[in-house]
């Protein structure tokens, strides 16, 4: 504020010295002007040889005088002079137009005379005409001019000053209500805002996108809040189970049965293990929302068919996927470093127990008893067995397998071709790996994967369906978020820490895709759309 006043005051001064400048040229200029227009009068009558006496003069403030080459006063005007001459004769050029100054006492006037010389002709005779004007009331003018601003220019200062200062306070008293309302607020009561003037202004907008950001920054720490709090019990769980199966072989003494403390050990440490390694996950997804360097030089193409029947055998019981090479070698729509193994897409991979045998495989490759297009492949090693869906079509599930008292079927529909996207093979072998456990953990009978492309081409439609209970329509978004279990899924023998989906969601979200949820009618679908690779090679 001070600062402001001492500029404006400075300007102000310097805006006086110019006017007081500009006036007194002005003025200057004006009697110069009226001089010269009465000399060049006079300078005609004498070239006309008609000078009269005395020289006839407007006003009384101009004195006028014709001189010749000798400085003798040829004509004067009737209060001028006749003896002697405003001007020495020495002080004439003789050519040209001349202004000078002389003193006043020279002339019977106060103060400096304004003198001009016209030189002129008469009957062949050089002569000059000179006019004198006084240049008091110049001073007079400039004086005043100077005496009203060294007045006034106080006066203006302060009253602009007190101006300034109540302008400036009544436009910077919302700031300070902001400041003092963001002094009071603890972080410990989470209704503290910041108060919100009246005013539309630029300080109410700034005060609605500050209590903007305070609510995001709440809405942050009760997650934060929450994950720590969730976090803290599920690492507690495993820590108070292995603690207290610790607790009890310690009291019995010789009769602990150690190996099976070993084995329960060992599976609450991998749970724990599970467990820090998905937070681990999280907290590094978090840091790096969209993808950086590393993950675009870790992305590659990946064959989504093959993946899905990757992902369906590595389900415990389940045999492997046996690998069918092409009649030609290695397949040529695949190219190199894709992410995914090399079954093709007419595998069905199914999770079965150890001895479920399926019907023998009449000769010629195919079931007469099979709808078109359906094929049972070779037994694999290990008694169990491999279903086969091809063509869309659904295949016959062998006796015993799929019902509701054993484990869920997991079956691979055959995609009409290959079905190329980019992504981190590992990061995508989490994410349906992630869908198949929740799928399985909650099916009845079966879990179905698919992946076809979508109407406008630009993605894949990956679907992992299971015929279970299925998820609310008020609780499909809710699922995704951290430490989330539905009422049914919160024992911790029957599922997992409530990470699962979570991880899913920001996997996929950071390979440009989408993920939501779906009815099957009955059970539940989870369809993933995954950015489509148009040329693999």
């Amino acid at each position: 504020m001070v600062l402001g006043v001492a500029g404006l005051s400075v300007g102000l001064a310097l805006g006086g010295v110019v006017l007081l400048v500009a006036l007194g040229w002005t003025l200057q200029r004006t009697v110069d002007e009226e001089a010269f227009r009465t000399a060049d009068a006079v300078a005609r009558l004498a070239g006309e040889n008609a000078l009269p006496d005395p020289l006839p003069v407007a006003g009384g403030q101009l004195r006028v005088q014709v001189v010749d080459s000798a400085g003798r006063i040829r004509a004067a005007s009737i209060d001028a002079d006749r003896l002697v001459p405003m001007v020495r004769p020495d002080q004439l050029t003789g050519t040209g137009r001349q202004r000078t100054v002389v003193p006043g006492q020279r002339l019977g006037w106060e103060g400096p005379v304004r003198v001009v010389a016209v030189p002129a002709q008469s009957a062949g005779e050089p002569l000059t005409v000179l006019v004198g004007r006084s240049t008091v009331d110049i001073r007079h003018a400039t004086q005043a001019a100077r005496t009203v601003l060294l007045v006034a220019f106080p006066l203006l200062v302060g009253l602009l000053a007190v101006v300034a200062w109540r302008v400036v306070g009544a436009t910077l008293r919302p700031v300070e209500a902001l400041r003092s309302g963001a002094a009071e607020i603890t972080g410990r009561d989470a209704a503290d805002r910041l108060p919100v003037p009246a005013s539309q202004d630029e300080i109410h907008r700034l005060a609605v996108t500050l209590n903007d950001m305070l609510d995001r920054l709440e809405a942050a720490r009760a997650r934060q809040r929450s994950f720590l709090a969730d976090a803290a019990h599920e690492l507690r769980s495993p820590l108070t189970n292995m603690r207290t199966e610790l607790e009890v072989a310690q009291r019995l003494g010789d009769r602990t049965d150690w190996p099976v403390v070993a084995t329960d050990l060992l599976a609450d440490t991998e749970r724990l293990g599970r467990l820090v390694d998905d937070l681990l996950l999280l907290a590094r997804l978090d840091e790096q929302p969209t993808p950086g360097a590393g993950h675009a030089r870790e992305a590659g193409p990946v064959e989504l068919g093959g993946l899905l029947a990757e992902v369906a055998a590595r389900w415990p019981g389940a045999p492997p996927v046996p690998a069918t090479e092409p009649p030609d070698g290695d397949d040529p729509s695949t190219p190199p470093g894709a992410g995914a193994s090399s079954v093709p897409s007419d595998v069905v991979s199914r999770c079965v127990p150890a001895g479920v045998g399926v019907p023998p495989v009449p000769s010629g490759g195919g079931d007469p008893s099979a709808p078109p297009g359906v094929g049972v492949p070779p037994v694999p090693s290990g008694g169990g067995s491999a279903s086969v869906l091809s063509g869309g079509g659904s295949a016959t599930v062998p006796p015993g397998v799929g019902d509701p008292s054993g484990p869920p079927v997991v079956l691979v529909a055959a995609a009409s071709g290959p079905a190329w996207t980019v992504g981190v093979p590992d990061e995508l072998r989490r994410v349906l790996g992630n869908l198949v456990d929740n799928a399985v953990r909650h099916a009845r009978t079966r879990v179905v994967l698919a992946v076809e492309s979508t109407t406008d081409g630009a993605y894949h439609l990956v679907t992992v369906t299971d015929d279970g209970p299925g998820i609310p329509v008020a609780d499909r978004d809710r699922v995704f978020r951290r430490f989330t279990r539905l009422d049914e899924g919160r024992a911790r023998d029957a599922g997992g820490a409530g990470l699962g989906l979570a991880i899913v969601r920001e996997l996929v979200r950071r390979g440009g895709g989408t993920v939501d949820l779906t009815d099957a009618k009955p059970g539940l679908t989870v369809r993933l759309h995954l950015p489509v690779l148009p040329d693999p090679d």
